[in-house]
C-alpha cells in the first residue's frame, strides 16, 4: 500500500478515482485501502489519505474540493473567525439556490441553499497546506446569521454580534454596506442591536 500512499502524499492527501486510475492503480487496490482505513472517501470517486498532516480547517478544504462553489457560512464561519464559544459538529456550507442535492459521505455538512442576490457576496478563498476553502467575510457572516437568526439560535446571533464588536477588524461601514445589499431587511433587524451594544 506504500505506492497509494506516496500518491496522495504527492497530492496533498487528495485524490480521485479518475487519477487513481490514470496513475496505474486498480480498483481492487483503492477497495482494499479503503476498508483497511488508510484512505476514506469524501463523496463518490474523490478520497483523502487518513495519516496526513492535516490542519485544523482540512474538513472546509474537503467540503470545496468536493464542490467547488461550496463556501463556508454561517455557525462554521462564526466558529473560524472566534465568533462564538459553540463548536459545531456539522458544516454548514452555502451553495446557490438552484444546485442540485449537495451531501457528503464526510465530513458531516449542513446544506443551505443561497438565493443569488446573497450567495454571491464576500466570498474570500483561504489558502492552506492541503489546498483552498471559500468562506463568507466577517460581515457577510454577521449579516448572513441575522437573515437565519430562527435557524442558527438569538444567543449565538447576540453573542456573536457582541464578539464581532470587540474584534481588532470590525468595521461597521463594511458591516452596513454588505447589509444594505439583502433584499430581506437585515440591516432594520441589526442596527437596533448594534446600537445598543456600542452604548453599553
Amino acid at each position: 500500500m506504500q505506492d497509494i500512499n506516496n500518491y496522495f502524499y504527492t497530492n496533498n492527501g487528495y485524490a480521485r478515482m479518475k487519477n487513481l486510475k490514470e496513475a496505474g492503480f486498480h480498483t481492487r487496490t483503492i477497495a482494499k485501502a479503503l476498508q483497511d482505513g488508510l484512505i476514506e472517501k469524501i463523496k463518490p470517486g474523490l478520497y483523502k489519505l487518513v495519516d496526513y498532516q492535516w490542519d485544523e480547517n482540512s474538513s472546509f478544504v474537503d467540503v470545496c474540493m468536493a464542490k467547488k462553489d461550496a463556501v463556508i457560512c454561517l455557525s462554521s464561519a462564526l466558529q473560524y473567525y472566534n465568533l462564538s464559544s459553540i463548536n459545531p459538529g456539522i458544516i454548514s456550507v452555502a451553495v446557490p439556490h438552484n444546485t442540485a442535492k449537495f451531501e457528503l459521505d464526510y465530513p458531516p455538512i449542513k446544506t443551505f441553499y443561497f438565493s443569488d442576490i446573497i450567495y454571491p457576496l464576500e466570498i474570500d478563498r483561504k489558502q492552506t497546506r492541503q489546498g483552498y476553502f471559500n468562506i463568507y467575510s466577517l460581515e457577510k457572516t454577521i449579516c448572513d446569521i441575522f437573515l437565519y437568526r430562527n435557524k442558527v439560535g438569538e444567543d449565538i446571533v447576540l453573542e456573536s454580534l457582541k464578539n464581532y464588536l470587540q474584534n481588532m477588524n470590525v468595521n461597521l461601514p463594511k458591516l452596513y454596506s454588505v447589509a444594505k445589499q439583502f433584499n430581506q431587511n437585515v440591516l432594520g433587524v441589526m442596527e437596533p442591536y448594534i446600537k445598543a451594544m456600542i452604548t453599553e
